[in-house]
């Protein structure tokens, strides 16, 4: 669990996670849903269901695919809408969106990904025509430049590893959603003295305009500046809200062997080292002096050296 489980208001964080799949159909996918935690089921569109379960909220399912969902929101349910959407659900992944759930009832999910995986559910593995993953989005605990930028530099120091303790898939490391943040940004975290928020901005603008990031900001940052942010990026899909958007772990769904919990305790590394400022800036550190020859990082023996750091401090 993070060292901080409680918000600026003193109540419990939230986390959302995101699942995307294939293998079993909308349909399906609601019916595993409903079985796992109960509610009701809605049908929104012939690409999107809903399921709202009382005490959570609502669980949202739908084809991961921008033109069917639009196509078939805005259909009065013509036939090839429908056929579209059962040919779609062979291509493009199914996507389970879960409301935000208090760190204390993450357990809750556990029985849904069981039911989905005897439905039929396929991921990361299984699949040539896609990688999918799991987003996590964890509430922010505090909205202020110091907490940011802690968590920034405890991501960054970390990323390289962090693809290599989720084991993320060769298809997906490839595959421009989860880029990495740039070398010369991290180097210029690390650098820079104190954080502020108009730093903090600007930094991450310059080199991660885009949605396309293992951890993407953009959500947090355009909670903060909505304005700023799209003047710097043109894109509709950015929404505004205080939480961290991070997207690297594979969805392995159908392995019985496989967890969400496992992902989540990796994620919980970043939180940890964001709120030990010492071990931070030790790390910060090494980091320098391993990205100061010419050809910059060797990833290969970063990885191990930050696998030996973390075991050291009993953070792994």
């Amino acid at each position: 669990m993070p060292p901080i489980r409680e918000n600026e208001s003193g109540a419990c964080r939230r986390v959302g996670f995101e699942l995307e799949f294939s293998g079993v159909d909308l349909d399906s996918t609601a019916k595993a849903l409903q079985a796992a935690m109960g509610g009701e089921v809605a049908e929104l569109s012939a690409a999107q269901r809903a399921v709202e379960v009382e005490g959570a909220g609502e669980f949202r399912i739908e084809l991961d695919w921008d033109f069917l969902l639009r196509t078939a929101g805005k259909s009065q349910g013509e036939d090839w809408v429908e056929l579209l959407s059962k040919t779609a659900a062979v291509l493009v992944p199914t996507e389970v969106v879960c409301p935000p759930l208090p760190l204390s009832r993450l357990d809750e999910l556990i029985p849904l990904m069981t039911e989905l995986r005897d439905a039929g559910a396929i991921g990361t593995e299984e699949t040539l025509l896609a990688a999918y993953g799991v987003h996590i989005n964890t509430e922010l605990p505090r909205q202020n430049a110091t907490t940011i930028d802690a968590y920034l530099r405890a991501f960054s120091l970390l990323q390289w590893w962090l693809v290599e303790a989720h084991k993320v898939n060769p298809a997906r490391r490839v595959s421009p959603y989860i880029d990495l943040y740039p070398e010369l940004y991290v180097r210029q975290l690390i650098l820079r003295e104190g954080a502020s928020m108009d730093a903090l901005f600007s930094d991450y603008l310059q080199h991660n305009a885009t949605r396309n990031r293992a951890l993407d900001m953009l959500p947090i940052l355009a909670e903060i500046d909505r304005e700023r942010v799209l003047r710097a990026i043109d894109d509709p899909k950015i929404k505004p809200r205080p939480a961290f958007h991070y997207r690297l772990p594979n969805c392995q769904i159908e392995k019985p062997e496989w967890s969400l919990s496992g992902e989540w305790n990796l994620w919980c590394v970043v939180e940890e080292l964001a709120y030990r400022p010492d071990e931070l800036d030790d790390l910060g550190r090494r980091f320098m002096d391993a990205s100061s020859g010419l050809l910059g990082l060797n990833r290969a023996e970063w990885q191990k050296t930050v696998d030996i750091w973390l075991k050291d401090r009993g953070l792994v």
